[in-house]
């Protein structure tokens, strides 16, 4: 049977245009950076501050994505999976995205329990895992790792904050020596706690600063009473307490009924950055408690950062509440922000320009070549990562904590003093319930 000239014709004008549909959408296809994010918005991490760190994420993105995405051109699309506060959780699902979604980047990660495990697994597979959250040195620590970034503080810089600023005010405001004040570090005893007592640990003993008591505890742990009269019989000036938003809860709680005293509590992150969850809970009785962790952005000095990072952060707070209709944005949201805001703008345009994709190897090399100075970011600090053959590969080298204090219904920075934005109160005031 012939076929006619006109039939032939018509065939070959639906050819072209479902070829040209195909390369369209291709095209379109193309023109995506598809991002694994994973955080724990289940579970008792979420509160914690996983979730905000989620949002911070989610409003980077979106900002990028206005903007015309990556480098103007790309947009990205986040696949996002829930580690519901589980470490094998967070495993099952990083393996997902990369075997079944296919994704080369995943983003996020908030507990250092999930994230040590994490980077071992995305290393094998030689994917970029761009972490945003969690802190503890161990997850770099001499394991030289090529696929894994930090941008974010690790936790031995917990540490080295707490005793600077110890041994910077303690004659000034305990009126004595360093070597007179007696610190107690309690913590949850996984990666994050563990790795910011022993830093804790490491840096008080080299200022001087005696050690009465130190001790983990699991963060499920149903009763913490036997921990405050351990507390109650050292006697320490300081506590360090480091450990998420339920362990916090119950042991301040307990903390109040037995009686426990002290002239000062430091947090380090996690759930004593959930301010407005604590308050809830506590009300005035977590006035001027310090806080160490990467700085809120909105609290910084917008003329002090490089230019347009102020009204940067002014979008970043204002999505922030119009999302979770919250009026504290913790320092967990910044992070999100901040961490994700230096690969969306710094490091994918590089790797694509540079070097021709956003594939892992290009991405890698483009991360190494990223060289942000201080006040080039949103949190303050600046961005170069250790290079691969030194002990914490991967990890920024100019990260830098902040040490913070609730003041009422707003939290201050008091530390370091270069910065500070109110003259730090110690010893707690004779009002406080804990005060000694």
């Amino acid at each position: 049977m012939k076929t006619s000239r006109r039939t032939l014709l018509k065939n070959s004008v639906a050819a072209a245009a479902a070829l040209s549909l195909d390369w369209r959408r291709a095209r379109a296809q193309s023109e995506t950076v598809r991002i694994g994010v994973v955080y724990d918005l289940s579970g008792p991490f979420a509160a914690g501050g996983s979730v905000a760190s989620a949002v911070g994420t989610q409003i980077a993105i979106d900002l990028c994505n206005e903007k015309g995405g990556v480098a103007g051109k790309y947009k990205v699309v986040p696949v996002k999976a829930d580690s519901q506060s589980k470490a094998d959780v967070a495993i099952n699902e990083v393996e997902r995205l990369i075997n079944q979604e296919k994704v080369d980047i995943i983003d996020g990660i908030y507990s250092s329990a999930h994230a040590v495990p994490l980077a071992a697994k995305v290393e094998e597979q030689k994917k970029i895992l761009w972490i945003t959250t969690a802190v503890a040195t161990a997850v770099f620590k001499d394991r030289n790792l090529k696929y894994v970034f930090r941008a974010q503080i690790h936790s031995d810089q917990y540490g080295e904050a707490f005793a600077a600023f110890l041994t910077e005010h303690a004659k000034q405001k305990l009126g004595v020596e360093p070597k007179e004040v007696k610190v107690a570090i309690i913590h949850e005893d996984g990666p994050y706690g563990a790795g910011v007592a022993a830093a804790d640990e490491a840096y008080s003993k080299k200022a001087g600063l005696p050690i009465v008591l130190k001790e983990g505890y699991s963060a499920a742990a149903p009763d913490l009473s036997s921990l405050v009269t351990k507390l109650k019989r050292a006697r320490p000036d300081i506590i360090s307490h480091i450990g998420y938003n339920p362990d916090i809860t119950l042991f301040l709680r307990q903390a109040r009924e037995g009686g426990l005293r002290f002239k000062m509590l430091f947090g380090a992150g996690a759930g004593y950055s959930q301010l407005d969850k604590l308050r809830a809970t506590f009300g005035k009785d977590i006035d001027d408690f310090c806080n160490i962790d990467p700085v809120p952005a909105q609290l910084l000095d917008p003329k002090k950062l490089a230019p347009g990072l102020g009204e940067l952060i002014t979008l970043m707070v204002e999505r922030y509440k119009a999302a979770t209709k919250a009026n504290d944005v913790p320092p967990h949201c910044s992070m999100g922000f901040n961490q994700t805001w230096i690969l969306l703008n710094h490091v994918l345009p590089l790797a694509k320009e540079k070097y021709g994709g956003f594939d892992p190897e290009a991405v890698r090399k483009a991360a190494l070549d990223v060289d942000i100075p201080p006040g080039g970011t949103i949190q303050g600090y600046g961005v170069k990562f250790f290079p691969p053959g030194t002990p914490l590969s991967g990890q920024n080298a100019r990260s830098t904590p902040v040490v913070m204090q609730n003041a009422g219904e707003h939290i201050a920075v008091v530390w370091p003093t270069n910065i500070r934005t109110q003259e730090p109160v110690l010893p707690l005031p004779k009002s406080s319930v804990y005060a000694l």
